[in-house]
């Protein structure tokens, strides 16, 4: 490899207030559920880089190295418990990775000295125990600082193995005792256990020891394998068809370039993931999963969005809590949606996607982050529109129904949302330009359009 929110709302709240919960607790597994398009880069880009790219690009995950002393990206300036939190919040699933010790017969390895980066040790006493026990200790060393980084239990933790002369017995034997310990200490610790490595190499020396019989090895959950054909797919000509399928694989598939979407331009290697949260083994729970729903890109069209659906004689104040179980979480999803901040199915259900574009909205029309949706939010969510019609009695038009909406929301008239401009909806109009200051003259200007836009009430 070259160099480069809630499961719940009302869990997340109750953790939140509690002192000694860590500010990543209702972080969700990663990388999850994903099928699709992913990047990884030695260094962690930046939070403007990473929102840029989940605005204007296809992929929707992301490997990190986290540790291991023989990565090239030691520092990651930008690699923090913030920056995981607010990746995974805005939807990217991330793909943690470990470069600790090389294969003892690598011609590249150890990168900064003996002292600093071992390789694996190669010597077979005690069925390759020396082995074994960097294996482990690499294991325990990457679930801490995965904890720390709020990577959560139930993730997939991958080692990079870079690729190696595999003709060498004791070397090719350590490498994969190393690897069963590494992925024995990971489901000790409760974390899922990934393997990257060359097709040609490291990935088929693990593939010929799964068909083995009486294979002592443990086996990873799931395999990465660097095979850059130029193919978005799991496949590759140097491993079987049979093995880590259907939802355990992932494929680097083209090597290191500069990609630029929305402006910004990073070194990469693409990646083809099709991947399904692993049960660890021993664990009688089931395999957790994340709580990230489809991703629909620009598309403002659902189902489940309809005017009907929308639509309610009174928007009133709700919390996160109270919202997160009720039927205004569908007519949120989908104004949200409308406004392309909420890019995913809607669901109905709270998630971290819907906290990210409902705060992105607060924050453009001047309201204060928070988990609730206050009546000015509902305001200025129903009267968003592409025009602004200058409405008198009579009139009948998608503008009057945005109007009766954001009345029901601004002063809870309870106005019938039929999108007929009457006399019922005039009188509300009046009240509201009353309440706000403009001039009470029960026709909608442009003053009143941008007080209602605003939140105004």
């Amino acid at each position: 490899m070259l160099p480069r929110l809630l499961a719940a709302t009302l869990v997340a709240t109750c953790l939140f207030a509690l002192p000694s919960a860590p500010a990543y607790a209702a972080n969700p597994v990663t990388p999850g559920n994903i099928t699709g398009y992913g990047f990884d880069q030695c260094e962690a880009p930046s939070q403007s880089a990473m929102t840029a790219w989940i605005n204007h690009s296809g992929f929707r995950a992301a490997g990190i190295y986290i540790s291991g002393n023989s990565r090239a990206c030691r520092t990651q300036k930008n690699l923090t418990a913030t920056w995981v939190r607010n990746q995974l919040a805005a939807g990217w699933h991330l793909l943690p990775i470990t470069l600790g010790p090389q294969a003892a017969c690598s011609s590249r390895y150890p990168r900064y000295g003996k002292n600093i980066d071992p390789t694996i040790i190669p010597s077979s006493t005690n069925t390759y125990a020396a082995a074994r026990n960097q294996g482990k200790a690499e294991a325990t060393k990457a679930v801490n600082t995965a904890k720390g980084l709020g990577i959560v239990s139930g993730s997939t933790i991958f080692y990079d193995l870079e690729a190696f002369n595999t003709g060498t017995g004791s070397c090719r034997s350590s490498a994969l005792w190393f690897l069963s310990s590494w992925t024995r200490q990971l489901h000790n610790l409760g974390y899922a256990s990934g393997y990257y490595s060359s097709a040609a190499s490291g990935m088929k020396m693990m593939d010929d020891q799964r068909v083995k019989s009486n294979n002592p090895i443990t086996l990873p959950d799931q395999i990465w394998v660097a095979d850059w054909n130029g193919k978005a797919n799991t496949s590759s000509s140097y491993i079987r068809s049979d093995g880590w399928q259907p939802y355990s694989r992932l494929k680097q598939y083209q090597g290191g370039h500069r990609e630029t979407h929305g402006g910004v331009t990073i070194n990469i290697d693409r990646n083809y993931l099709k991947l399904r949260t692993p049960k660890i083994p021993g664990s009688s729970a089931p395999a957790p999963t994340t709580t990230a729903p489809k991703y629909t890109g620009a598309s403002t069209s659902d189902a489940r969005c309809t005017p009907s659906s929308i639509t309610r004689r009174d928007y009133p104040a709700v919390s996160s809590t109270v919202i997160a179980r009720s039927s205004y979480m569908v007519p949120l999803q989908c104004l949200l949606k409308q406004q392309h901040l909420y890019k995913y199915e809607v669901t109905g259900k709270w998630n971290t996607q819907t906290r990210t574009a409902l705060n992105t909205f607060k924050a453009s029309i001047g309201v204060a982050k928070a988990s609730n949706v206050s009546r000015s939010v509902w305001t200025a969510l129903v009267s968003q529109g592409n025009s602004r019609t200058l409405l008198k009695v009579g009139m009948k038009n998608a503008d009057a129904t945005r109007v009766q909406r954001a009345m029901n929301a601004a002063i809870a008239r309870g106005l019938a949302v039929s999108g007929t401009y009457r006399l019922a909806t005039k009188r509300a109009v009046t009240a509201y330009q009353k309440a706000v200051g403009l001039p009470a003259t029960g026709t909608v200007t442009a003053a009143t359009w941008a007080a209602l836009e605003r939140g105004r009430r």
